[in-house]
C-alpha cells in the first residue's frame, strides 16, 4: 500500500487528534511558517562540549534546510562520511533553527578546517569534545512561533487553550512532519520490517497522491524504470529517493537499492512506523480520558530521567500516584514497538498489541527484524503526555502584518505543531521533519 491512507484508515498514522483537549475552546485558526523568521527552535543541549577530543562540535543556525540537509553540507566540507556526523535532534526546514552538530576528525582542530560558508547556515561557535553527538543528547527545545492570519483578539482563546497544555500536559502526538507529504513514511517502514523491498520503493519513489512537480515528474520517470532520467528530475534535497534512483541505475535490483540507503534515512522510516502506531494507541487513551491517568498494567516514566516502572492496582489507586502526576512527576506511557521493547499488560498492554497487529505487523516480525538488522529498531516507552513549559503569549503587528506569538519549552521528542494544533483547529499540516527531538 503506498496510497494516503484516509483518515479512518487503519493504516493512517493519525497525526491530527480525533479529539482536543481544549475542544470547549474555540481555534485561533491562522497560518504558521509563512515566513522562516515567524518559527523559531532553539536546542537546549544536554551538556557542553569538553576542550578535547576526536569530535568537532558546531553550534549551527540554519534557515530552510533540513537536519540531513545540513549533514550532508557538513560531510562535504569536511570530507567525511555522514555517518561521521552526529546530531541529537531532527529540527524543521521551514524555519530557523539552531543546534549542535558534531564531526568525527581525529587528531585534528576546528581551525584545521577553512571556514565554512554557506547562505543558509551559519557556524556560532566550534569546539571538540570526545564522543559523537546521538540522538536524545538534548534536554529539549525552545519554541516560538508567529501565528499569522489570525486576529489579534483571539489571542484571548490562545491563552486559554495554553492555560489548558500547561496544566495538563500535552498530548505526546507524533505531528505530520514525521509522515511526509504522502503520509506515507510509516508505510515504507512498515516494507522495510516485511522485508518488501519493492513496497518500499513504491512508497519512496512511486507515491500516489498530490507532489511537487519535481517529484511528479520522477515518479513518472520511475514507473517507467527510467531510473537515470528520474534521478536527475529531482532536487539535489531528495537524499533518499535521490541514493535509491543512483543504485537502481546502476542496475542494483530492489533489495539492494532499499539497503544501500543512508541508515539515517533507513532510521527515520521505521521511527516513522513507530511512531504511527503510538499515535493509535494515543487517541485510543484521549478517547476514554486516560491519556493522564495510569491504569493497571501501565508502564510509567518518572519526567525527569525518563526512569520507567510497572504500574499494579495498588500503585494506580494510591493517592501518592495521582499527586506525582498532578505535579508532572510521573506520565503513563505508550510503546515504541520493537521486538525487545518493555511491554504493557492487562488491559494497557491489550490495547498496544491490538495498535501493532491493526498496522499488519506481529511482535515474531520485529523480533526478526532486530535480528537481521541490530540496533535499527529501538524499542522504547514514550510518555502519553508532556509538559508545556515556561509558556509566553503577545500580539503584535510588524511589516508583514498582525501575529499572535506563542513561545514555550517541550523536552527532547516532542512537537510543537501540536501545541499550535491545540490552539488554532485548524488542521494544519506540514510535510516538513521533525520540529522537537
Amino acid at each position: 500500500m503506498n496510497s494516503p491512507p484516509g483518515p479512518d484508515s487503519p493504516f493512517a498514522p493519525r497525526e491530527t487528534p480525533t479529539q482536543y483537549i481544549t475542544q470547549g475552546v474555540p481555534g485561533t485558526g491562522g497560518s504558521i511558517k509563512v515566513r522562516p523568521e515567524d518559527f523559531l527552535v532553539d536546542e537546549m543541549p544536554a551538556y557542553q562540549p569538553c576542550g578535547s577530543g576526536e569530535h568537532v562540535y558546531l553550534f549551527i543556525e540554519k534557515r530552510n534546510l533540513s537536519t540531513l540537509d545540513v549533514v550532508h553540507i557538513l560531510a562535504r566540507h569536511f570530507g567525511v562520511g555522514r555517518e561521521a556526523i552526529g546530531f541529537a535532534g531532527m529540527k524543521d526546514r521551514n524555519a530557523i533553527t539552531r543546534q549542535v552538530f558534531s564531526v568525527h576528525t581525529p587528531g585534528k582542530k576546528p581551525e584545521d578546517f577553512p571556514r565554512l560558508e554557506h547562505e543558509r547556515l551559519q557556524v556560532q561557535w566550534a569546539d571538540l569534545h570526545n564522543n559523537k553527538l546521538r540522538l536524545g543528547h538534548l534536554i529539549g527545545n525552545r519554541f516560538s512561533i508567529r501565528i499569522r492570519n489570525a486576529g489579534i483578539g483571539e489571542i484571548r482563546n490562545a491563552k486559554k487553550s495554553l492555560d489548558i497544555l500547561c496544566q495538563r500536559g500535552m498530548p505526546n502526538r507524533f505531528g505530520p512532519q514525521r509522515f511526509g507529504r504522502a503520509l506515507n513514511n510509516h508505510l515504507i517502514g512498515r516494507a522495510m520490517i516485511s522485508s518488501d523491498f519493492e513496497g518500499v520503493l513504491r512508497g519512496l519513489l512511486a507515491p500516489e497522491g498530490e507532489l511537487a512537480e519535481a517529484h511528479a515528474r520522477a515518479r513518472e520517470l520511475y514507473l517507467e524504470k527510467k531510473y537515470a532520467e528520474a534521478l536527475a528530475a529531482l532536487p539535489r534535497t531528495a537524499h533518499p529517493e535521490r541514493n535509491a534512483l543512483r543504485a537502481l541505475a546502476r542496475g542494483a535490483n530492489a533489495r539492494g537499492a532499499v539497503l544501500g540507503l543512508d541508515r539515517n534515512a533507513k532510521r527515520f522510516y521505521l521511527s516513522a512506523l513507530q511512531s504511527a502506531i503510538f499515535n493509535s494507541v494515543l487517541d485510543a487513551r484521549l478517547d476514554d480520558a486516560t491519556f493522564d491517568r495510569l491504569l493497571p498494567g501501565d508502564v510509567a516514566m518518572k519526567h525527569e530521567n525518563r526512569a520507567c516502572f510497572d504500574v499494579d492496582e495498588a500503585v494506580a489507586a494510591d493517592p501518592g500516584t495521582h499527586e506525582r502526576l498532578a505535579t508532572f512527576e510521573i506520565s503513563p506511557t505508550g510503546p515504541m514497538w520493537s521486538g525487545s521493547m518493555r511491554r504493557a499488560s492487562l488491559k494497557p498492554g491489550e490495547l498496544e498489541l491490538a495498535a501493532l497487529t491493526k498496522i499488519g505487523l506481529s511482535v515474531d516480525q520485529l523480533a526478526a527484524f532486530d535480528l537481521q538488522a541490530p540496533g535499527m529498531v529501538e524499542g522504547a516507552r514514550r510518555p502519553l503526555r508532556v509538559p508545556v513549559t515556561d509558556a509566553d503569549l503577545e500580539a503584535g503587528l510588524d511589516e508583514h502584518g498582525a501575529y499572535i506569538r506563542v513561545a514555550f519549552d517541550l523536552p527532547r521528542g516532542a512537537f510543537a505543531t501540536v501545541v499550535l494544533e491545540e490552539i488554532m483547529k485548524n488542521g494544519q499540516r506540514e510535510e516538513d521533519e521533525h520540529d522537537g527531538e
